[in-house]
């Protein structure tokens, strides 16, 4: 063969694996632009997860649940009423970063709970005489979360984060 012929076969090669390659870049391109079913199948049982642990920390900030698990006989009112607020705080701390997974509006059904928890605590420690106990706050705690009567927010939080977890396992 001669010198021409094996320049051009070789530029021949050339051009066609140019073109494979341009195809293999743009076919990669697409793709990665697309949702597939594989994205969402990889961040759905994250997302599942975010909605149990937040059902798990709407259950422990409930006034009954956060009073039974932190009664410690003998210590003051205030400090009763410190020791659930921080009990609070460090239970959403601890779940703060489930917000990525979960809806907005889930999210600011658990921070209106927090919140609601927090301010019923405050109010009716402030409620009380300095003198009282913990055990009198922990008793007017569960006497005002029982008297509610349109049902307690925790309740309300839980059945809507069911809802939209139900609503990613379809």
């Amino acid at each position: 063969m001669d010198q021409n012929m094996i320049n051009l076969l070789i530029a021949l090669m050339a051009l066609l694996i140019s073109f494979y390659c341009f195809y293999l870049v743009n076919d990669f391109r697409k793709k990665a632009k697309q949702p597939g079913d594989k994205d969402n199948f990889s961040s759905r049982p994250l997302q599942l997860q975010a909605y149990e642990r937040l059902v798990m920390l709407s259950e422990r900030i409930s006034i009954p649940n956060l009073v039974s698990r932190a009664n410690q006989p003998g210590l003051g009112c205030r400090d009763m009423q410190l020791l659930l607020i921080e009990s609070i705080k460090q239970e959403f701390e601890y779940n703060a970063s489930q917000q990525i997974y979960v809806s907005p509006v889930a999210w600011e059904a658990v921070t209106n709970l927090k919140e609601q928890n927090m301010l019923i605590i405050n109010q009716v420690g402030a409620s009380l005489p300095p003198e009282a106990s913990g055990t009198d706050l922990n008793k007017r705690l569960l006497e005002f979360v029982m008297t509610q009567k349109k049902g307690a927010l925790h309740t309300i939080v839980l059945e809507a984060l069911n809802f939209e977890a139900k609503k990613l396992m379809r």
